[in-house]
């Protein structure tokens, strides 16, 4: 019987192989429900006011849609691959297709008051707390 040997070399391109297509594959898109996410963001509190802010980069704004209702915001849109849908692809690290992602607030918003901008692949949501979410003193008398 003889002794076979495999070339270590070759043993480390599969398993750099497998490991693009890991990263590749579609179990690593997110889901709207949150958690790593596609688009990033950052969700703060100023004042009484929520700001998001999300990197959207290569997305054009006529792409993004932003909708409120009560305390969640949805963020969904199209980021381009980049390719032509003829083209064959040799190599895909941009990530791209279409994304929704939910954000649930942790205050009552005023959706007719909702700002929203996009600048250089920045996304910039000004949510201003709503009047009937906003604390009352009681007179006690």
């Amino acid at each position: 019987m003889a002794l076979m040997f495999q070339d270590p070399f070759e043993t480390l391109l599969q398993f750099q192989q497998s490991l693009d297509q890991l990263r590749s594959s579609d179990w690593l898109q997110t889901s709207p429900s949150g958690g790593g996410s596609y688009p990033p963001l950052n969700v703060f509190r100023k004042g009484d006011d929520i700001i998001i802010i999300a990197e959207v980069p290569g997305v054009p704004k006529q792409d993004l849609h932003i909708e409120a209702k009560g305390k969640t915001i949805r963020i969904a849109g199209a980021k381009n691959f980049g390719a032509d849908a003829n083209a064959s692809i040799h190599r895909r690290e941009r990530r791209g297709g279409q994304f929704d992602r939910a954000i649930t607030l942790p205050i009552e918003i005023d959706s007719e008051r909702i700002k929203a901008e996009c600048r250089d692949g920045i996304l910039a949501i000004y949510l201003p707390r709503a009047e009937s979410d906003r604390p009352r003193s009681i007179a006690i008398t």
